[in-house]
């Protein structure tokens, strides 16, 4: 993590609640809370499904891209749409400035959640299925993982308190692993 910036990114498919556990985290970490989707549309003077009507998937992902990558807060909880792992520029940055949270659920968990993609406002392609966005998108969300909290079983405040303490424990690590550095580095003259 980048301590200099104390983000945490969260990542993850619709319906795993990276903006409801997001706000939690932020508030309960003293944090402030940005959810770049509306970041986007206040941008673009439109909704979501109004871009992509009009720009198509491309169009809103470079939309996406250029607004992620953007995003510059010091001590934030960002919670970026599902895409935005498509923007490698975007992703890039958030590994610069923070920790990247990825919020795992099983297939079975984010289909009994959305229970109608189009009404939930998931983009699929002419043809894609939900199921083939998950197994498209898996890879890329772990890729980026600094840390994986894994949803499936258990409550929103559950998943809260998992993230806290995944985010605890990597920074006392990382405090150790400074002051070790400190320790056995040589000093320059």
């Amino acid at each position: 993590m980048n301590y200099k910036k104390k983000n945490l990114i969260f990542i993850g498919m619709p319906a795993v609640g990276k903006s409801t556990v997001g706000i939690v985290v932020a508030k309960r970490l003293g944090m402030q809370f940005i959810d770049t989707d509306l970041l986007i549309q206040e941008q673009e003077g439109k909704l979501l499904r109004e871009i992509i009507a009009e720009q198509g998937q491309e169009g809103f992902l470079k939309i996406e891209n250029q607004v992620n990558a953007a995003v510059n807060p010091e001590n934030a909880v960002i919670s970026p749409g599902g895409s935005v792992i498509y923007c490698r520029e975007a992703m890039e940055h958030y590994k610069k400035i923070g920790t990247v949270v990825y919020l795992k659920a099983s297939y079975q968990t984010i289909k009994k959640r959305i229970r109608n993609p189009k009404k939930r406002g998931v983009v699929l392609r002419e043809g894609q299925s939900l199921r083939d966005l998950y197994d498209e998108r898996t890879p890329y969300f772990e890729k980026y993982a600094d840390i994986t909290v894994c949803e499936d079983g258990c409550r929103i405040e559950e998943t809260i308190e998992n993230v806290l303490n995944a985010v605890k424990k990597r920074r006392k690590k990382y405090k150790r692993r400074k002051k070790l550095d400190k320790g056995t580095l040589p000093k320059l003259k």
